[in-house]
C-alpha cells in the first residue's frame, strides 16, 4: 500500500532550516518533548498524508534536539481524521482534502502519535516518532481527547440505575404506532454527534440519527417504497445500511463526510423487524455510539393488538467522563475488549423502571424487540408472563391454537429481532428483562405497568 501511495504522488521531504519561521512555516504553541535534551536549533519537517486509516508514512527519524514540524493532508476521500500525540501536541479534525501543520516541539524522545477520532487508532491509525542519539521513549498512553487512556477495566464501573432522572428527562416513547396506508415512505436522517442522558445523571456524546438513539422506527408493509436521504451533520465519516433491503452495497451503503449527502432507495419485500446501522468503520464503534434503529415491515394480515410496543436493546461503552457537558464519547478500548459499562432497552438504562410501559389487564400486548448489539446476545422475557406468540426472523414460531404451547423468551443474536405477544393476567408490575441477567443488571431491564380493567 505504501509502495502505491509513493507512485501516486506521496512525497516525504525531511529538511533542516535554521530558522523554520523564515521559511514560512506556521508553528504550534511550544510542547515540551525534549525531555532535557540540549536543542541544535534545527528542525525536521515531514510531510504525512492521511488515507485509509493510515498515516503514511507511518513513522519518521529524527536527532535528539531537532524540533519537529508535520505537514499533515487528509487524503481520505470520506473520513475525518487527526494526529495526536502523547506529549500534548495535536491537529484540530481535519476534514477530507484539507491541511494543516503541527509543531511537535523539539524532541529528545520517542513519541507515539494517533488518530484520536474514536475507534480509528485501535484500527492501526498510530504514528511513531523514533529518535536516534538519545535513549529512552514516550511512554505516555493518551485516550480520544488527548488524556489518559483509561484501561477498559475502569469503564465499567457499575451505573447506579436506582437513581434519579434528573429534570426534564423524558423517556424515549416505546409506543409503536400502526404502519402507514402510503406505500412510499420518504425519511430524511441526519447523522449528529451530540450529548444524551445514558442512564440517570450519566451523559455520553453520542452519535445518532436524527438526534436520538435508537433512530426514528420506520413501518411498513411487503412491496412498500422506502426513499431515505442520509445528512452527515457530524463531524466524521457516516454512512447508513438498512438490512430491509436487498442491494448491492457499493454506492447506497458509501461513507459520506461532513457536510454530504445521499440518497438510498430499497423496496420492501420480507417481513420482519430489521436493523439499520451506520457501516462506517470501525462498525462495532459507530453502532454502539448510537447510530442504528429498526425497520418494521409488518407480516401480511397481521391481527391488530390493544397495546404495541418496540425495544432495541443495545450495550453502552462509556469513557471516564459522564458528565453533561464535558462527556467523553465511547470508550473504543472497552468496545474491542466486549466490556460493556451498561446496557440499554432504546438508548438509555433503566429508563423504563422509572418511566413504565403501560398496559391493562385483558390487553393483548405485542413487543417488537430487536438486537443491535454489536456485541452481545439477547435472551427476551416478561417476568411473571407467558408468551402465546413468538415471531422471529421472518417466521412464525409459535401461535394460539390447541396445542396450548407457550414460549419464555425470545433469543436473538445481535442484528436479529421478532415479536412476542401476551395477555397480563392481573394487575401489577411486570418486568421486562433480558435473561441473560447480567446485562438485566446493567440496565437490560423495565417495567409494564398493568392496571385493572375500567
Amino acid at each position: 500500500m505504501v509502495a502505491g501511495l509513493i507512485a501516486l504522488g506521496m512525497a516525504v521531504a525531511v529538511g533542516v532550516v535554521v530558522d523554520p519561521t523564515s521559511a514560512g512555516l506556521p508553528l504550534a504553541a511550544s510542547r515540551d518533548a525534549s525531555a532535557g535534551v540540549v536543542a541544535t536549533g534545527q528542525t525536521t519537517t515531514v510531510k504525512v498524508v492521511m488515507k485509509g486509516m493510515r498515516f503514511v508514512p507511518a513513522s519518521v527519524t529524527v536527532p535528539a534536539g531537532n524540533r519537529l514540524v508535520i505537514d499533515l493532508t487528509n487524503t481520505d476521500p470520506t473520513t475525518t481524521h487527526d494526529l495526536v500525540f502523547a506529549n500534548g501536541a495535536r491537529t484540530n479534525r481535519l476534514r477530507p482534502g484539507t491541511s494543516t501543520t503541527l509543531d511537535v516541539g523539539v524532541v529528545g524522545t520517542s513519541l507515539k502519535g494517533w488518530c484520536s477520532v474514536v475507534g480509528h487508532r485501535q484500527m492501526g491509525m498510530v504514528f511513531a516518532v523514533d529518535v536516534t542519539g538519545a535513549p529512552g521513549s514516550e511512554t505516555v498512553s493518551a485516550g480520544h481527547d488527548g488524556h489518559t487512556t483509561s484501561n477498559p477495566a475502569t469503564t465499567t464501573a457499575p451505573l447506579d440505575l436506582h437513581a434519579a432522572f434528573g429534570p426534564g428527562f423524558t423517556a424515549v416513547d416505546p409506543d409503536l404506532p400502526p404502519a402507514p396506508s402510503a406505500t412510499v415512505h420518504r425519511v430524511t436522517l441526519t447523522a449528529r454527534e451530540l450529548e444524551l442522558e445514558v442512564a440517570p445523571g450519566v451523559w455520553q456524546r453520542r452519535w445518532t440519527f436524527n438526534g436520538a438513539v435508537p433512530g426514528p422506527t420506520l413501518r411498513g408493509k411487503v412491496g412498500d417504497r422506502f426513499i431515505i436521504t442520509l445528512i452527515n451533520d457530524g463531524s466524521m465519516g457516516h454512512s447508513i445500511d438498512f438490512h430491509a433491503g436487498a442491494l448491492a452495497p457499493d454506492r447506497p451503503m458509501r461513507t459520506i463526510p461532513p457536510g454530504a449527502s445521499l440518497t438510498y432507495t430499497f423496496t420492501a419485500t420480507k417481513s420482519g423487524i430489521w436493523m439499520y446501522h451506520c457501516s462506517s468503520m470501525p462498525m462495532s464503534a459507530h453502532i454502539a455510539a448510537g447510530m442504528h434503529g429498526a425497520v418494521i415491515i409488518d407480516p401480511p394480515g397481521l391481527p391488530k393488538v390493544d397495546r404495541e410496543f418496540v425495544l432495541v436493546q443495545s450495550e453502552l461503552y462509556l469513557g471516564a467522563n459522564r458528565t453533561k457537558g464535558s462527556a467523553d464519547e465511547i470508550s473504543a478500548d472497552a468496545v474491542l475488549a466486549e466490556q460493556p459499562t451498561g446496557m440499554t432497552f432504546n438508548g438509555i438504562a433503566g429508563q423504563y423502571d422509572q418511566r413504565t410501559l403501560t398496559a391493562q389487564v385483558g390487553d393483548r400486548v405485542r413487543i417488537w424487540v430487536l438486537d443491535a448489539g454489536p456485541n452481545r446476545p439477547s435472551s427476551f422475557h416478561v417476568v411473571g408472563g407467558q408468551f402465546d406468540t413468538v415471531y422471529a426472523e421472518g417466521a412464525w414460531l409459535l401461535r394460539p391454537g390447541p396445542d396450548s404451547g407457550g414460549s419464555q423468551v425470545l433469543g436473538l443474536m445481535p442484528g436479529q429481532g421478532g415479536f412476542v405477544e401476551l395477555v397480563m393476567p392481573e394487575a401489577g408490575n411486570y418486568p421486562v428483562v433480558s435473561h441473560l441477567m447480567v446485562d438485566a443488571e446493567r440496565g437490560a431491564h423495565g417495567l409494564i405497568h398493568v392496571t385493572p380493567t375500567p
